[in-house]
């Protein structure tokens, strides 16, 4: 991978809010689709958030949990009994030192995951459908671009922000 030079930085300056205002425009053309479940789920954001980050990040601590979302480990505490009363996480003692929490998606929090995924994965599908082989043939190329990006950068480390 080659380093850019100034004219490259100025044209992908340019260039990556077009892309990103074009995303923008899909994300409104295809609208919303929300599972009629999560619409009348008891589940808050702050525990939709710890359930994603159990998922991308695996088992974790309590004190990560709550570094990584940026809130006290206090909140992460209450956020976990809640999901744990919910049978979404399991929380356990460290097998080395009793008092560090490990916390993990239940096997019903994992399918709550999953079918996120899917609904996610079916809006892809139907956005794809109808496009001639040449025009997926070009989309799977940006696909494997974008893939290719974020495995250098190392993308998948990055924190869930608020």
């Amino acid at each position: 991978m080659s380093i850019p030079n100034n004219d490259e930085n100025q044209e992908s300056e340019t260039l990556v809010p077009q892309i990103l205002k074009v995303s923008e425009n899909i994300f409104h053309a295809i609208g919303i689709s929300i599972p009629p479940e999560w619409l009348t789920s008891d589940m808050t954001v702050a525990q939709l958030r710890v359930l994603l980050l159990l998922h991308t990040e695996g088992q974790s601590r309590m004190s990560s949990i709550a570094v990584t979302l940026g809130i006290a480990v206090s909140t992460a505490t209450g956020i976990i009994d809640n999901l744990v009363k919910k049978g979404l996480v399991a929380r356990s003692a460290d097998t080395g030192d009793r008092r560090v929490v490990i916390c993990a998606l239940s096997p019903q929090g994992q399918e709550i995951i999953n079918r996120i995924w899917a609904q996610g994965q079916l809006q892809m599908e139907n956005l794809l459908r109808g496009l001639s082989i040449e025009q997926l043939e070009k989309a799977k190329e940006v696909a494997e671009f974008l893939l290719h990006n974020a495995q250098s950068r190392s993308i998948h480390s990055s924190k869930i922000t608020n």
